[in-house]
């Protein structure tokens, strides 16, 4: 049977694990992630560590079979115990640790509310990081759903600049493109308006919506919504990792600017709610909303083939240059040649 996906199965990039909430001082997680195992901890003071997950002294995953101790993680099958660089600082004997009995650590980044990784094939370390959104205050909690699904994440994050799908997937009218693709490094960024068909709580349907969509690495993509007729921003996050070359664990979250009560819904007998109630309704409803879109996406996402190279036709969006900015984050494919320049909107 030939491959759905001719790309390598996992890019550099950092890669979502979960919210930082799920993983309280002295939990302890496993992930796969690259065809990795991981365990996932966190200290007593409250710092987040992510180890290769098999134990080096006698192969115990540490992502079930641990807890921790103040600053370390203890290996329940013997009791050897290792910190947060990854060495071992006791056994289950009081006898001095082998030499070579260390834990590999991955690189762990906290942004935004969730907890990332960084994986690179060639074990480089990381040369930039996913940037800390602006203005934390002010917005309600950030609700998350995971998803797993047979794809590949240069193909979720592909979405971002498919302007086609927008309408024929999700229906929405009269899309503009706001601004011109910019690529700055790891950094991709694009703009968009439409009308959305739903509205939010049956109240503003066909309201004009603005998206300013931030990629960062094939691993996390941000991006705020802002419908100025309701008075609503929003801010939802996708976080897309390859766990073992077939299956994909996407997380997507979101948070919303607070509305300081009914502003922009006036016209709703939710107005009488008090202003924090207010808020998370309205949050929760506009959370549903977003994930019906991207539940939209996924019966495609799991049955498609990633087609090289594609037969684009003007309407598109600028899949092109997504394709050849995404080519830095293959080291294997480096110095092969571009993909061709093809005609986009």
């Amino acid at each position: 049977m030939t491959p759905r996906f001719s790309l390598p199965p996992f890019p550099t990039g950092w890669y979502g694990l979960g919210a930082s909430s799920e993983l309280p001082a002295g939990g302890v997680m496993a992930r796969t992630v690259c065809g990795r195992d991981l365990a996932v901890f966190r200290t007593a003071s409250g710092q987040a560590v992510a180890v290769d997950a098999a134990c080096p002294h006698l192969g115990a995953h540490l992502g079930h079979s641990s807890r921790v101790e103040g600053e370390t993680l203890r290996c329940s099958f013997h009791g050897f115990r290792f910190d947060a660089s990854g060495a071992c600082v006791a056994t289950g004997y009081g006898t001095r640790p082998p030499p070579k009995c260390v834990l590999a650590p991955w690189p762990l980044h906290e942004v935004n509310g969730f907890l990332v990784v960084y994986f690179d094939a060639a074990g480089r370390a990381p040369t930039w990081r996913v940037p800390a959104s602006p203005d934390e205050a002010g917005w309600t909690r950030t609700r998350t759903k995971h998803i797993r699904l047979p794809s590949h994440v240069q193909d979720l994050a592909e979405n971002s600049v498919d302007v086609g799908h927008l309408s024929h997937v999700h229906g929405y009218g009269e899309l503009e493109t706001l601004a011109e693709l910019v690529t700055d490094g790891p950094m991709l960024r694009a703009r968009y308006a439409f009308r959305h068909p739903r509205g939010l709580l049956g109240i503003g349907k066909n309201a004009r919506a603005e998206i300013d969509i931030r990629v960062h690495g094939l691993g996390y993509s941000q991006v705020e919504v802002t419908v100025a007729e309701l008075g609503f921003c929003s801010r939802q996050f996708v976080l897309a990792t390859p766990a073992d070359g077939e299956q994909v664990d996407l997380r997507v979250g979101m948070c919303m600017k607070r509305l300081e009560g009914a502003r922009g819904f006036t016209a709703s007998l939710l107005a009488m709610l008090p202003g924090a109630l207010f808020d998370l309704f309205v949050a929760g409803v506009a959370f549903d909303t977003f994930c019906d879109d991207v539940e939209a996406d996924v019966p495609i996402w799991s049955t498609k083939r990633y087609v090289d190279p594609p037969r684009l036709a003007e309407g598109d969006g600028p899949i092109g240059r997504y394709r050849r900015w995404a080519r830095q984050f293959y080291p294997e494919l480096a110095r092969e040649t571009d993909v061709p320049a093809v005609r986009s909107a």
